[in-house]
């Protein structure tokens, strides 16, 4: 079941929200305020946050700055009675996925909170797709990584080897199993999985 973090200072409306939340099918974790909620803080949490923005301590504004730092795959749902323009610009321009007024009507705060946690699985399977590359690309040998970069700068075999110092058979022979062992079958391919694991082409220079 996912968790929304509801953070507000205000008793009655962390109750009045949780009993809206869990009717939507979520499970709820409700904080009083921003020291609370990191004080809970865990690298594992997932699902969304809902938060106020006038509290004492920490508000909510500047809980969300540091939140971008400790937990970025938190999507934040601002829910406040005294927000203004400047307020919710600065709040989407940080991040924010939506900055909803007190009171809110049922069904905007959970297409609000669904919205965030679709977002929230799209980071999620981004986040895996990269470490996965990441992984992937520990098992080049150092050539096979150079014949790598050299193919992302969009050079033939020919060029490769003589960069290389070497046949160019042997260049051949790297990039068929770097393919391999990258599970790729294409120049497409080998591009997407690049920007994946960050790797960039080859530094550029002349071709002679």
């Amino acid at each position: 079941m996912i968790t929304v973090h509801v953070v507000d200072d205000e008793p009655e409306l962390r109750r009045a929200l949780a009993r809206v939340l869990e009717s939507g099918g979520y499970r709820v974790r409700a904080c009083a305020s921003a020291d609370e909620f990191l004080d809970g803080l865990q690298e594992t949490m997932s699902g969304c946050v809902l938060l106020d923005v006038a509290m004492p301590g920490i508000d909510g504004l500047a809980l969300q700055e540091k939140l971008r730092v400790v937990a970025p795959h938190l999507p934040i749902v601002f829910l406040t009675g005294r927000g203004d323009i400047a307020m919710s610009v600065r709040a989407m321009k940080s991040g924010a996925v939506d900055f909803l007024t007190k009171p809110v009507r049922r069904a905007d705060l959970l297409r609000a909170v669904r919205t965030a946690v679709e977002r929230a699985e799209q980071s999620r399977l981004e986040h895996e797709r990269i470490e996965s590359a990441r992984a992937k690309a520990t098992r080049l040998t150092p050539r096979e990584r150079e014949v790598m970069q050299h193919v992302l700068a969009g050079r033939l075999n020919k060029i490769i080897a003589d960069r290389l110092g070497t046949a160019e058979g042997t260049v051949k022979v790297h990039r068929a199993r770097l393919m391999e062992k990258l599970g790729l079958d294409s120049v497409p391919d080998l591009v997407r999985f690049a920007e994946l694991a960050g790797i960039s082409p080859a530094a550029d220079r002349d071709d002679e």
